[in-house]
């Protein structure tokens, strides 16, 4: 597996959460299964394991510099994150790969239309 490759889908992933508040899901997972040919729950799991260091410290940075950081929101959407990811990790591991990709493909789905009625 080519490092360049994972760069640059840590660099996208970046440039969009820094943009969007989005990237594990949305962005690096899909990119790790399809530009580094990962199975769903490796891509998934190396998701995970990228964003556990602080990743977008930086750009939470920027946003409290500017008076757009709800800190204490902030930890309560982290304690959900921090005890959610453990379920969802643990659900994903009684499905079979095939199975997790269409429910991913329908969460994909539903977001995108949400998005774009507005």
């Amino acid at each position: 597996m080519d490092w360049t490759v994972l760069v640059v889908i840590g660099l996208a992933a970046g440039v969009l959460a820094g943009m969007f508040g989005i990237g594990g899901g949305v962005v690096i997972v899909p990119a790790l299964a399809y530009f580094a040919r990962m199975s769903l729950p490796t891509a998934i799991g190396t998701s995970l394991g990228a964003l556990l260091l602080p990743v977008g410290a930086l750009g939470a940075w920027a946003y409290y510099r500017a008076g757009h950081l709800n800190m204490r929101a902030a930890l309560w959407v982290a304690l959900g994150l921090f005890l959610g990811a453990w379920v969802g990790a643990r659900l994903s591991q009684s499905v079979t790969d095939l199975t997790l990709r269409r429910l991913f493909a329908v969460f994909l789905a539903a977001v995108a239309v949400k998005v774009w009625a507005g």
